[in-house]
């Protein structure tokens, strides 16, 4: 099989042969259909991620298929069960072999792309508004970096939670992107975030997943007793917080990894999921896959990621 492989720290990660794997107790084998990219992909690449896994490994984090063989102990899923497996590695192939407890069944309708694309992104953003920022209808949410993996979920996902939402994205083509997934206002990266921010009424709840000058910009448009999530860095810069800051104005800036909770609070990723998943069903939810590339292109597509020239998910097909 085909598999996007690092083998040495820093890369280049590259395509090449290894053998199909086999199931061991308590773990499935995929048919890889798709496999969504996340930028933590790259950190990976570079070992800065903060869940990089030891070399050599393949990457790909989220992927779905179809279940090919089961291992010793395995009753769910089945041979011939659509799934779709948040794994952390081993995406980016034409097979893989992952955790049964990890492997969720997809509704029917639902293709491959839009299973490969929805975990991460829709978990990330459902998990952090809910379950940890407690967003309440009729607040206002600021979403930054709105027209990318995370950002539009957390713009569709705040809409959906009775949120009255503000995108930031660059570019007219970006921000359309946003309105159409329920933004009520538009503010272009070019502009001066803070300023627009409080022209609005200021916010009540921070999704950012740029980082650097956009969160510092972010963090002082916020209303009394705002929460911040600090969700990503793709503008490549840490913020720092003035915790004195935070005192004026009683803010509130919560970590928020859903890795983490895989391991100490799996349920509450399940709970998610179920939520998010009905939603699917009921036609509430609409991932938005910008790029549908074949595994020869992995490249083109990490370099979609790196460059922010994407909208939405890009995905692979093994």
């Amino acid at each position: 099989m085909r598999a996007y492989r690092m083998d040495l720290p820093g890369g280049p990660a590259r395509l090449c042969d290894q053998p199909i794997p086999n199931p061991g107790p308590g773990q499935i084998r995929l048919q890889i259909r798709a496999c969504g990219l996340n930028f933590a992909d790259l950190l990976m690449q570079k070992g800065t991620y903060q869940d990089t896994p030891d070399l050599p490994f393949t990457l790909g984090m989220e992927v779905a298929g179809v279940v090919d063989a089961v291992g010793d102990g395995v009753t769910t899923p089945q041979v011939g069960d659509r799934v779709a497996v948040y794994a952390g590695q081993g995406g980016l192939a034409e097979y893989g072999v992952f955790d049964a407890v990890r492997a969720v069944r997809i509704p029917d309708e639902m293709p491959f792309d839009h299973a490969a694309a929805f975990q991460i992104a829709y978990g990330t953003s459902h998990m952090a508004l809910d379950h940890r920022a407690r967003l309440q209808p009729g607040e206002t949410l600021v979403v930054t970096g709105a027209a990318g993996g995370v950002g539009l979920t957390a713009v569709e996902i705040g809409k959906l939670m009775g949120a009255r939402v503000i995108a930031q994205a660059r570019g007219a083509d970006k921000l359309e992107v946003a309105r159409a997934a329920g933004a009520d206002h538009l503010i272009d990266a070019s502009e001066d975030l803070r300023a627009r921010v409080l022209e609005l009424g200021g916010a009540d709840v921070v999704y950012d997943a740029v980082g650097g000058d956009t969160f510092k910009a972010a963090f002082r448009a916020c209303n009394p007793e705002a929460r911040l999530l600090p969700i990503g860095f793709a503008g490549g810069e840490v913020p720092q917080i003035p915790a004195n800051h935070l005192l004026v104005k009683n803010l509130t800036v919560i970590g928020f990894y859903i890795g983490g909770y895989l391991k100490f609070r799996p349920e509450a990723v399940a709970d998610s999921l179920r939520t998010l998943l009905d939603w699917y069903r009921q036609g509430r939810l609409k991932p938005h896959v910008s790029h549908l590339l074949p595994l020869e292109q992995v490249e083109e597509g990490m370099t979609l990621l790196r460059e922010r020239r994407a909208t939405g998910k890009v995905v692979i097909t093994p």
